[in-house]
């Protein structure tokens, strides 16, 4: 999908720029190109999502607190 602007009556670049980058960012486009970036294992990616899906309907998980097996040094 293109994303075009065209330039307003007394418009500058920098307003331009500022327009296309909010369009650009609720399509989604910049999320999706930090997203791809990098390769991602399907394992890993099935992963996320499941945390993604355990957030939305377990209350209170994933919110905070370590999730990690390590022991946090704290007391």
């Amino acid at each position: 999908m293109a994303i075009r602007i065209k330039a307003r009556s007394g418009e500058t670049a920098e307003q331009m720029l500022r327009r296309f980058k909010k369009l650009c960012e609720k399509e989604g486009l910049t999320k999706d190109i930090k997203k791809r970036a990098y390769f991602e294992k399907p394992s890993e990616r099935k992963q996320r999502a499941m945390r993604k899906s355990q957030k939305r309907t377990v209350p209170g998980a994933g919110s905070r607190g370590n999730t990690s097996n390590k022991p946090s040094g704290r007391r």
